[in-house]
């Protein structure tokens, strides 16, 4: 029996009576917006017909995986099916193509695709706001909700057929941003991916967006998000920093995000073209056929070639603009150049694309009627639809392709003009090339600075499509360019585009893919939140929540308890203000300084003035300030002053280096301590200040590279501090101190949340790999934070530590209440 979905392992004996395991095939699931088929109603039979599109890049794309991978797409058909005919349509599709269709409501898909996608969220993406009302469509609360509808259908279509252990889901594009969300909350280890084929707006841009955080969070609930170029990733990264306070990180190569204990991995990738199909078109007779009408058609002139879809941001009438251009200034080129616009039909409709069809005619036109004469139209402009196949032809026969988009995501349009002028044995004769003395291919492409194919096109002419002038001088300067060069410039292309292909595309990306969810068996996932706040806290095995059902037997059974906290973003939120302990921490304190069997100590970077001034009520904690360089026992007892060092010379060298930077980074300041000196950056911009900070930590590693100082960054800090002193120092002095009192520690709880309390956390466990000494029976090192740490344990926040730490004290007070109640009864006694 086959159940969609799940595929089993089964037992095959072989004729030696040996029995083997068929282990399953990979499956791929590739979903997007609209499957690779094209539908058609037979009339006579009153039947739906399909058929793969073979210019679908869904289609192309499984040429990357292995032979053996099983690929089924989910996604939406070009036509709308009737309600009786569903079942049917999907039996057919599923079985034949492999494909499993998503039928959303006529109204559903309305507000979901021409609504919210390409009226709000495409123009949004491409850098135009709807400033006004006739401006672009404003954000429409229904239409959102629509997208949310559409993408919990595609959900459920996946759920039909995913094995959630096995198979690898590739999302595709703007129109399913928040469908990883939706899989996530269903299987926690689902492996997903998805690539944005649009531009990603810098974020200034993308914070526009009402439900900016929503889409946000989706997207990081993917294993891998692909770009096509690093501005686009660039500015994703920017986003998920500015609105999330998320960093990346880049290891060998690799630019990965934490997200709650998850790497999400950042791809940067350009799709590419399916070279087989180009080369098989060419090599048809019928391509031949139509190179050789083409030729003698424009005998005698240069065709400069544009196709595009016929929306906002191709830049049609600004090409058109600069073709005038370029005839106004040189008469001599009338009648000798012709620019062929083949315009793809537009993908939406509406009153702006009306608007953009009038412009475009009324320019061609008037341009037309200028320049033109009988037998010569300088703007050709093709309007139906037409085929790969039928364009090839014209990529042959083109002397320039100009690609003038004011933004696009990538436009493969340059690659197919490449491979289609590199040509083949049929496209030569149909040329009247000279097969035993054949020329070298040569190219001539102008691109737009703005598309994402341009970075990889380093042999174009690349222009502002904006600077019409500009366009018009580029024309000029390919028209006029040397074969020589036209040479050299098409075979850097064709090199380029050759090698990466939409296979090599497809093949990187699954690679990555299959790595980035190389860990999801070896850690521990849960899901927290609500809605499309949903998200999945991984860890390590090893790695675990702190809470009191861990700790309490340990705590009451130990007689030598040390506990040692930091304080900023520990006890005290990083967010706050006030910096003073609260009065609820101040109690909690005293009731577990108040337990004889306990040593509690605040060790924190902080001066020790503040910090005594802070807990003079809480006389019994002890405190170690800046780092450990001053240390008490309580609040009785006298400071002790680490002997490293007293020189502190140094400072007047770091502190004029610091008012520099704080002069030039607003929002910073500089915190003044008795052995430390601190550059602060938490309020000023986010990256500007992490720049800055890097660039403050060179400069001042250069100038003190001969004192006796170690220079630090933190958590929104650049420090200057003696060397020799560091928060695993104060722990080992602590516990040595301990020892020697007949005290030896049977109980270490250390909480902190910075990169200074990895040194407590580190000295922790030396002590208690010390065979010499006795050992600590309980520790519970615990970080502020689901990140990698030598802490084995963590909370979530500054919350969870005083409520942890209520509770010792709840358990501490019991304790002494049960000793005191024991004692008055052996009195009585």
């Amino acid at each position: 029996m086959k159940v969609p979905g799940v595929i089993s392992e089964f037992e095959n004996k072989s004729n030696d009576g040996t029995t083997t395991i068929v282990e399953p095939c990979q499956r791929r699931i590739i979903v997007a917006n609209q499957l690779p088929v094209k539908a058609y109603y037979e009339k006579d039979s009153n039947k739906w017909g399909f058929e793969y599109d073979q210019d679908s890049l869904y289609l192309q794309l499984k040429d990357g995986f292995p032979l053996e991978t099983e690929v089924i797409y989910v996604g939406s058909l070009n036509v709308e099916i009737g309600v009786d005919d569903q079942e049917e349509v999907s039996t057919i599709l599923l079985e034949k193509f492999k494909c499993v269709p998503t039928f959303l409501p006529a109204d559903v898909h309305k507000k979901y695709y021409h609504g919210f996608c390409k009226h709000y969220l495409w123009p949004l993406f491409h850098y135009m706001l709807p400033l006004t009302a006739s401006h672009g469509a404003r954000f429409d609360r229904g239409e959102w909700q629509a997208y949310l509808s559409a993408n919990k259908v595609f959900a459920d279509k996946v759920m039909e057929v995913i094995n959630p252990d096995e198979d690898y889901v590739w999302i595709h594009d703007y129109h399913l941003m928040v469908l990883p969300s939706f899989l996530r909350k269903r299987f926690h280890r689902v492996k997903v991916g998805f690539f944005l084929h649009s531009p990603f707006p810098s974020s200034e841009i993308y914070r526009t967006l009402p439900v900016r955080d929503e889409i946000l969070k989706s997207l990081l609930n993917s294993d891998l998000i692909g770009f096509h170029t690093f501005d686009y990733a660039r500015h994703f990264l920017s986003s998920c920093s500015r609105m999330l306070g998320l960093n990346y990180e880049s290891k060998r190569g690799y630019i990965g995000l934490d997200y709650f204990g998850r790497t999400v991995s950042i791809k940067i990738l350009p799709v590419g073209i399916h070279m087989g199909q180009f080369e098989s078109i060419m090599s048809l007779d019928v391509t031949g056929q139509k190179v050789k009408e083409l030729k003698e058609k424009f005998d005698g002139k240069i065709v400069i070639l544009g196709v595009d879809d016929m929306d906002l941001f191709k830049g049609i009438s600004l090409k058109f603009l600069a073709m005038g251009q370029l005839l106004e200034q040189h008469p001599d080129l009338r009648g000798k150049v012709v620019l062929v616009q083949i315009t793809n039909p537009a993908r939406s409709s509406g009153k702006d694309v009306q608007d953009l069809l009038s412009d475009t005619n009324r320019i061609a036109e008037e341009i037309n009627r200028n320049f033109g004469k009988p037998g010569y139209e300088p703007i050709v402009i093709i309007k139906e639809p037409l085929s790969t196949q039928d364009k090839v032809p014209y990529y042959a026969i083109a002397e320039c392709c100009v690609v003038n988009c004011v933004r696009d995501g990538m436009n493969l349009v340059p690659y197919k003009y490449t491979v289609s002028r590199q040509g083949s044995p049929v496209l030569d004769r149909a040329l009247g090339v000279d097969e035993k003395n054949p020329p070298q291919k040569k190219s001539v492409i102008i691109v737009s600075e703005f598309i994402g194919c341009s970075p990889s096109l380093s042999g174009a002419i690349r222009v502002n499509p904006w600077n019409v002038d500009a366009v018009a001088d580029a024309m000029d300067s390919a028209l006029q360019m040397q074969n020589q060069e036209k040479i050299l410039r098409h075979e850097k292309h064709y090199k380029y585009i050759s090698s990466h292909d939409v296979a090599y595309w497809a093949k990187s990306i699954d690679q990555d893919l299959e790595r980035a969810c190389r860990d999801h068996l070896f850690k521990r996932c849960w899901g927290v939140g609500l809605g499309l706040g949903f998200r999945i806290v991984a860890l390590g095995p090893e790695f675990r929540k702190l809470g009191m059902h861990h700790i309490a037997s340990a705590y009451n059974k130990t007689n030598s308890r040390l506990i040692l906290l930091d304080y900023d973003g520990t006890v005290m939120p990083q967010t706050s203000e006030d910096k003073r302990p609260s009065t609820e921490v101040l109690s909690i304190l005293n009731d577990l300084c108040n337990d004889p069997k306990n040593a509690v100590f605040i060790v924190s970077g902080r001066g020790k003035d503040s910090l005594g001034n802070w807990f003079s009520g809480v006389e019994k904690l002890g405190l170690s300030a800046e780092h450990g360089y001053f240390t008490r026992w309580s609040k009785n007892s006298a400071w002790e002053i680490c002997s490293l060092t007293r020189d502190f010379d140094w400072k007047e060298i770091a502190e004029p280096v610091m008012k520099l930077y704080t002069e030039t980074t607003d929002g910073s300041f500089i915190e003044d301590k008795e052995t430390a000196i601190v550059w602060h950056h938490q309020h000023a911009d986010p990256h500007f200040g992490s720049c800055q900070a890097k660039e403050l930590l060179d400069h001042l590693e250069n100038v003190l590279a001969n004192e006796p100082v170690v220079v630090k960054r933190g958590q929104h800090i650049v420090e200057v501090k003696p060397q020799g002193v560091s928060k695993g120092i104060v722990v080992k002095n602590l516990i040595s101190t301990m020892r020697s009192r007949g005290k030896s520690p049977d109980f270490v709880l250390c909480i902190g949340d910075d990169r200074s309390d990895e040194d407590m956390f580190e000295s922790i466990e030396q002590a208690v790999a010390d065979p010499s000494v006795p050992g600590i029976a309980e520790v519970f090192a615990c970080t502020v934070g689901q990140k990698p740490s030598m802490a084995k344990y963590y909370l979530d926040d500054t919350a969870e530590v005083i409520n942890l730490l209520e509770g010792l004290a709840t358990e501490s007070v019991h304790s002494k209440s049960a000793s005191y109640q024991e004692s008055h009864e052996d009195l009585l006694l």
